[in-house]
């Protein structure tokens, strides 16, 4: 399918959907948002692709929301709800995700990638929660999934700030995974994405959702009865059976056949 603000091709099992409204860098309008839903799922539905690389056109990833949007006021201008909760439940329960942040990722164009599995970053990558500073407060659950991933004193400071960070300091703080020279960023975001999509489908989505519900658990014994559960589930799958044989036959499994049946 093709969209008309983001671009979508297939690479080896990987979907690479890039954000294509360079000329505003990438800011997110009213389309941009239902297309980058639109390509998530397309991405999900397609056995032939194993992980998602989310990357942006030009000289930005994302510079968060147009300012149009803010300018047409919070009802004017839309035949639909914004789908926020949709973006994240999709993105949530979606194949990995890998972005590959290429330049700037301000505001929403940061919180959108929050929910995500890994971020890469270039090293002209920058990062900035600027809400407080349009006098918003950050969306799409970055108040649950900040604090995660980098520590709740240095996400209150980085949402009380609203500063912007070099692609350094966000390495440092754990926002990214890893910093990569501009040209080496989707290699490396590729090699990335393909080391998940070798993998079984239903596995990875079963990790997924125990290193996220789990992470806020309070109860190891919570904790550990839902590991056993879907233990227990993915002993009796068609992808264990897979990854049985092939041990036994020296041979590598083939996920990826079996998601195609």
């Amino acid at each position: 399918m093709e969209y008309s603000t983001v671009l979508y091709e297939i690479r080896d099992g990987v979907a690479v959907i890039t954000l294509n409204r360079p000329d505003r860098m990438n800011a997110i309008n009213h389309q941009m948002q239902y297309d980058l839903v639109e390509a998530l799922l397309e991405a999900n539905q397609d056995a032939n692709v194993g992980a998602i690389v989310w990357t942006g056109a030009g000289r930005a990833f994302c510079a968060g929301a147009d300012i149009a949007r803010f300018e047409a006021g919070p009802g004017e201008g839309r035949t639909a709800p914004m789908p926020r909760a949709e973006w994240v439940s999709l993105v949530l329960s979606s194949k990995p995700i890998v972005c590959a942040v290429n330049g700037p990722a301000i505001g929403a164009g940061l919180t959108r990638t929050l929910a995500c599995d890994v971020r890469l970053a270039s090293t002209r990558a920058t990062f900035s929660m600027r809400f407080i500073r349009l006098g918003l407060v950050p969306e799409l659950g970055s108040t649950y999934f900040l604090p995660q991933i980098v520590g709740l004193q240095a996400a209150t400071e980085l949402s009380l700030s609203g500063r912007t960070i070099e692609a350094s300091e966000a390495l440092a703080l754990g926002l990214v995974y890893k910093v990569v020279e501009p040209e080496d960023l989707l290699p490396a975001a590729l090699t990335l994405a393909r080391s998940f999509a070798e993998n079984p489908p239903a596995a990875l989505l079963a990790v997924k959702r125990l290193l996220r519900e789990n992470a806020v658990e309070k109860d190891i014994q919570t904790v550990m009865l839902k590991e056993g559960e879907a233990f227990r589930r993915c002993q009796v799958t068609a992808e264990h059976r897979e990854a049985v044989a092939a041990f036994r036959e020296k041979r590598r499994p083939d996920f990826r056949g079996l998601a195609q049946k």
